[in-house]
Order: structure tokens, then C-alpha cells, then sequence
């Protein structure tokens, strides 16, 4: 049986690719595989229905008939799928009632994600995603094969990710010494990439400035308190009583009990989270030009990026993680947003290591990240002042009038917090443009830097408010294929923010601009 080295780590790329000829089905394995990981989710409804539902024969009834369910479906799902990789496209049919035929081509491959659940790792596979950055139809993002041996899994990764080139034109024909293939199939594969970062256990401590912990701590208590009402369990019985006897005490002791335990509960939550989603990660380089991050403790995951396929990176600091002087970093890639997983480049570490990291991911040195940026005007400064402050002013004047006294005091003594948080604003934006990117940064809560190749600029987009024109100021946007679609530099000198467009892509702009 073929399995996950004993770390976790998915097995090294083999030294020699054959490509996939013919239809293939799914591993057998996946008949045992995909029950399992449901029922490994079910646990805690199946404990309900069964234990804490007094034993009732329809609870567990229901109980099995789900299971059933699910093992039908797995068998339904191995029975009716295919796929096979051609010159052109990856292909997967699937479906009993509905066939579906789902054909990907391979210039529009973005990422391969393999992925290894519980069950997966137990018996030796993973399931592989192939992002092709088709954001606009959700659930139609790229394919899922689930789920082929770990080996197979790293064959088809490297198989993916290797440019084929065409011999003779014309329709997609099976990949392997046939017509139109490729003979030999795809070749150049090796055992080990280059190292770029890994997992340090000292970057634990950056984990409780996450507030992950407290989210999950919600969520976990939020669904526990939802079971024990359907199932009719009373749980809450002691917690109650806890909090009757905090709230009796002192109101410093309340305070202080409450905000301990807060704290306690988020910190320890917090660590949890980070070690299962990222123990044992690891960036290397691979010999097939793709960038790959591989992490996980529980589910171990492993996302290839094409090198050709980056256009940047991101370093965002939110305000505690940034206290702690901790960043994580994320890939701008064409094809792919920001939001999930895919584009992870570091998890929250030291921004030092941040920095580094881009730099080896972007082969530059120093890294575009922590060049000096350009300062923007005064009446940047102003806007973001006004904005921090007159609201709380307005606040406590409606106050003074409508509410008991107190209350408005209460909303001034929070003008001096705000005023800071202003201030922080205005110190963060920056922008600059080296010889191959763009760097801008902005925010306070939630720092971002941005560093955009300028190659990758495909437009430019300029928008003033009202109070912007006011200022002098716009705000200039670069357009991109890849990320969020649009990378902006916040409240910059008109003149400035012009120029700076047109030096970045010269002629794009151009014909716009009166002289």
C-alpha cells in the first residue's frame, strides 16, 4: 500500500512521468476512503442521536440509514467516473442519471492541490483540485479527482504542471506515443526541490495574535449549544451556574475572571487552529518551475503554483499580529483571488521571514517588499484625521442632546484612540515603483503590501470622490489578470499618481492624459 511518508509529507516527484493514455477510474480504495471521511465528520451527530438520545430505536435508525447513504454514494461515485489527460485538456465524465463531462484545458491550469484528509492518509491517497482561476461560476472552479493513490497523485501533479508541447495540431488526442502526443510523455522530473522556508515551532507564538482561536471557540460553542438544544441534552446547566456566581462577585473580579478566561481560551484555541493547519509546512521550489507549499496536521494539503502563473505577492499585517511584529504572505497569481487558500505563501511568522520569503519566491534581491516608499501628500494626512475623528465628534453631539450625559463622554474620551488609528492610516500609505514592480501600501487594522509586477499591469483605473477633488487627490488602480483584479494606491497626489502610471507602462495611460 502505497501511503504519506511517516511526517506527513506527500512522497517525492518521481524521476520519470508517464502520461495517463486511456480513460482511468478512481482508486478502489476511495470505496472505504470517502465513508470514512463523512462518518469521521458525523461523529458528534452520531454521539447525539445515539447516546444522548436515550437510546431511542428511530435516532438509531437514522444513524444508519445515513451511513448507508453515504457508502451508496461513494460506490456510485467510483462506479460512473473517468478521467484521462489529452494534449490539450484534462477530462473527467461522471454522473449515473446525469452524465456530466467536465474538460479543462491545460493552458488554463492554475494550481494542483493535493489534498489528504484522515481517511486519505490511513489507506495511502489524496485528492487532487486543478485551479483554473474560473471565478465567475462557483463550483465550476477546475476539477476534483478524489481519490488516487499518494503516488499517483505526485505523478499527476508534475504531469499537470509540465508545459506539453504540441508536435502536429488538431484535436486532442491521449497524450503518449500516439498521434498528436508527445512520445515518451513528460520527463525531467526529480526527487527534491529547493528549500525556501519551513515550519519553525517558534512561530507558535504568533498564533494567539490571530484571534483564530476565539473564532473557533465561538463557532465550537455556538454548534454545541445547537445539538444539546435539538437532542434536548442539558449542558449549559453548570456554565450557567459558573456565570450566576461570576457576575455576583465584584465588578473588578468579574471584569478580571471574564477577561482571563478570554484570553486563556482564545490563546490555547489559537494554537490549536495554527498546528493543524500548518504543521509541517514547507515552500520549496520544484525542478518543474512551480512554487509548492505543503501543510497541514490533520488534512495535509499541498498547493503548486506555476512560476510563470505569479504576478506578485501580498504581505498583510493585522493590528496585533503586527504588534508582535508577525506577517503572513499570500501569492498573487493570475487566475486566482486573494480570498481562500490556494494563494497561502506563509503562515503568520516573523515579517522578517516574510520578506525573505518573497524575495526567493520573486528571485529579488532585496526583496520589492521593503523598499522606501514615497510618502503621500499632507492632504492624505487630513482626510484620514477627518475621517477617524468626525464621526465620534457627530456621535457624542447627538448624544449630549438625546442620551444621559455619560454617554457622550464616554464617546470623546475615544477621540484620542481614533485620532491614533488615523494617524497609523496615514503613516502606512506609501507607494513606489522599482524597476519591475509596483509597491504600495495602506491600511491600519489590516496592513497590506502589495508588490505587482509591472508586466502584469494590463490597465489603469482612476477614481475621485467628491472630497478627494477637493484634496487634489486620486486614487489610481492597477488592473491585473491575476488576485483581486485591482491593486490600488489610495489618496495620492493627482499629478503624482498620473506620472506614476505612465512611468510603470508607458503608452498605456497615455492616450488619456491632456498635456
Amino acid at each position: 500500500m502505497t501511503g504519506d511518508l511517516p511526517d506527513g509529507r506527500f512522497p517525492a516527484a518521481p524521476a520519470f512521468v508517464e502520461p495517463v493514455v486511456d480513460w482511468h477510474r478512481l482508486d478502489v480504495r476511495m470505496l472505504v476512503v470517502r465513508p470514512l471521511n463523512e462518518i469521521i465528520g458525523l461523529v458528534p451527530l452520531f454521539i447525539g442521536l445515539i447516546v444522548l438520545g436515550k437510546g431511542e430505536t428511530w435516532r438509531i435508525l437514522v444513524s444508519i440509514g445515513v451511513i448507508v447513504a453515504i457508502v451508496l454514494f461513494g460506490l456510485l461515485r467510483w462506479v460512473t467516473t473517468r478521467y484521462r489527460i489529452t494534449v490539450d485538456q484534462v477530462e473527467i465524465n461522471s454522473g449515473l442519471f446525469v452524465r456530466k463531462r467536465l474538460a479543462v484545458p491545460r493552458d488554463r491550469i492554475r494550481t494542483v492541490d493535493l489534498t489528504a484528509k484522515l481517511g486519505h492518509r490511513l489507506f495511502g491517497l489524496s485528492a487532487i483540485r486543478v485551479g483554473t482561476g474560473q471565478r465567475d461560476q462557483p463550483g465550476e472552479d477546475g476539477l476534483t479527482l478524489d481519490a488516487v493513490s499518494s503516488a499517483e497523485a505526485e505523478r499527476l501533479r508534475v504531469l499537470l504542471l509540465t508545459q506539453v508541447a504540441r508536435e502536429t495540431g488538431g484535436a486532442s488526442e491521449p497524450v503518449g506515443g500516439v498521434p498528436g502526443g508527445v512520445p515518451g510523455g513528460v520527463a525531467e522530473g526529480v526527487a527534491e526541490g529547493v528549500e525556501l522556508s519551513a515550519w519553525d515551532t517558534r512561530w507558535l507564538r504568533f498564533a494567539p495574535l490571530t484571534l483564530s482561536g476565539l473564532v473557533a471557540v465561538g463557532a465550537l460553542s455556538g454548534l454545541t449549544a445547537n445539538f444539546a438544544r435539538e437532542l434536548e441534552v442539558e449542558v449549559l446547566g453548570p456554565l450557567t451556574d459558573a456565570a450566576h456566581w461570576v457576575v455576583d462577585q465584584p465588578i473588578g473580579l468579574t471584569v478580571g475572571l471574564f477577561a482571563a478566561a478570554v484570553l486563556m481560551i482564545a490563546g490555547f484555541g489559537s494554537v490549536v487552529v495554527y498546528v493543524v493547519q500548518f504543521w509541517g509546512y514547507r515552500l520549496t521550489r520544484e525542478p518543474d518551475d512551480t512554487v509548492r507549499v505543503r501543510r497541514g496536521l490533520v488534512t495535509t494539503r499541498s498547493v503548486s503554483v506555476a512560476e510563470q502563473r505569479l504576478r506578485g505577492v501580498e504581505i498583510t499585517e493585522p493590528l496585533l499580529l503586527r504588534a508582535g511584529r508577525g506577517a503572513h504572505a499570500k501569492t498573487v497569481t493570475t487566475g486566482l483571488g486573494r480570498k481562500g487558500e490556494s494563494n497561502l505563501l506563509l503562515p503568520p511568522a516573523p515579517v522578517a521571514e516574510a520578506h525573505r520569503v518573497t524575495a526567493e519566491v520573486l528571485r529579488q534581491t532585496p526583496p520589492p517588499t521593503v523598499a522606501a516608499l514615497r510618502r503621500h501628500p499632507a492632504a492624505a494626512f487630513r482626510r484620514r484625521m477627518v475621517r477617524a475623528v468626525a464621526p465620534l465628534l457627530a456621535l457624542a453631539a447627538g448624544l449630549a442632546v438625546f442620551a444621559p450625559a455619560w454617554t457622550w463622554q464616554v464617546t470623546l474620551a475615544l477621540v484620542p484612540f481614533s485620532a491614533l488609528l488615523g494617524w497609523d492610516r496615514y503613516r502606512s500609505l506609501g507607494h513606489v515603483l522599482t524597476e519591475r514592480y509596483l509597491v504600495a501600501r495602506q491600511g491600519s487594522a489590516v496592513r497590506e503590501t502589495f508588490a505587482l509586477q509591472r508586466t502584469g499591469i494590463i490597465g489603469w483605473r482612476v477614481s475621485r470622490s467628491f472630497f478627494q477633488r477637493r484634496a487634489g487627490l486620486v486614487t489610481i488602480s492597477a488592473t491585473t489578470a491575476a488576485g483581486d483584479g485591482a491593486y490600488h494606491v489610495v489618496d495620492v497626489d493627482e499629478a503624482e499618481g498620473l506620472a506614476m502610471a505612465e512611468e510603470a507602462v508607458p503608452d498605456l495611460l497615455r492616450p488619456f492624459l491632456e498635456r
